[in-house]
């Protein structure tokens, strides 16, 4: 027979099962091709560079003659991605962010609240640059697209961002530790 203590248990296990379900379906489990490793790589890159390859979905970070450490990224969408040479100029752990202009004229559903205001998103956890970022520039001027952490992991191995190059944040504060300023980054 099932008495008031019971059921009040059984429901609030049931209501806590809930609960739970959508962390569950939240869980991600990275691409073992995407997770770091040293791999053989071209020698005419010098060490020190980073080189990314978004049609593999891949950041090179050259650590000696003819090797790198590989990191697997999510890239910019069709039409939205970075190409070129550029320096990291600046880095920043745990950054603030704002979506371009040209982001919130593109998708105002997703950037409205951005939408004639100055308001920056505080630096943390849900902050879609992640943990750390680092910034493109060319020729002394900012280029507008990052090499930063991200709040959606799934995105790695995906041509899907707005033209940044998405790390996930343990892999992105690895490459943050080991790259100084000046950094020189090629995308082909």
């Amino acid at each position: 027979m099932i008495d008031r203590r019971n059921l009040m248990s059984t429901g609030l296990a049931a209501a806590a099962s809930f609960a739970v379900l959508p962390t569950l379906a939240q869980a991600f489990e990275l691409d073992p091709k995407f997770a770091p490793q040293e791999v053989a790589f071209d020698p005419q890159y010098q060490p020190g560079q980073l080189l990314v390859l978004p049609r593999a979905h891949f950041l090179y970070f050259v650590t000696g003659p003819g090797r790198a450490l590989r990191y697997g990224v999510g890239v910019g969408k069709a039409g939205l991605d970075f190409t070129g040479t550029a320096v990291i100029a600046v880095k920043k752990q745990w950054p603030t962010w704002r979506p371009t202009n040209e982001m919130i004229a593109r998708d105002p559903r997703t950037y409205g609240r951005f939408a004639g205001n100055d308001y920056v998103q505080p630096g943390g956890p849900g902050n879609p640059l992640g943990a750390r970022a680092l910034y493109l520039f060319q020729n002394g001027r900012d280029t507008y697209y990052r090499i930063h952490g991200t709040t959606e992991p799934q995105s790695i191995g995906r041509s899907v961002s707005n033209g940044c190059i998405r790390m996930i944040n343990e892999h992105v504060q690895d490459l943050y530790d080991r790259v100084p300023i000046g950094t020189v980054v090629t995308v082909l």
